[in-house]
């Protein structure tokens, strides 16, 4: 399996930006996709979930109102709409999936077995 984050730049502070993790090599039809994110200097942090069945989702509390993920599974995606940007979100963006993760660690980085390579984000006029 590969994931392939993509959709990355740099751009000002309230702008939007619309990130992709596309899937390959084999479709997943339980579990999770996630994006994480880390900033210079600090650790990844979980940003928001999403699973493949039932369309459950969750957000990180400083990106709450703001991020929107979503996934279209005829295309193997799942998207990060970022709205609102601020400085605070600039980051690289991972995405990780898994098809066996189970509810309680779907915010949990160590939980997900398949990762994107990242794509950096950068908020600053």
């Amino acid at each position: 399996v590969q994931l392939q984050a993509s959709g990355g730049g740099l751009v000002q502070p309230g702008d939007s930006l619309r990130l992709s993790c596309v899937f390959s090599g084999r479709t997943f039809s339980s579990g999770a996709t996630a994006w994480f994110r880390q900033a210079p200097g600090k650790e990844r942090d979980f940003v928001s979930v999403i699973k493949f069945r039932g369309g459950y989702t969750n957000y990180a509390e400083s990106v709450k109102g703001r991020f929107t993920i979503s996934r279209d599974n005829a295309k193997n995606t799942v998207y990060l709409q970022m709205n609102s940007l601020r400085p605070e979100d600039t980051a690289v963006y991972y995405c990780a999936a898994d098809p066996s993760i189970i509810h309680s660690s779907l915010r949990s980085q160590v939980a997900y077995k398949y990762w994107g390579q990242g794509t950096q984000v950068t908020v600053s006029s």
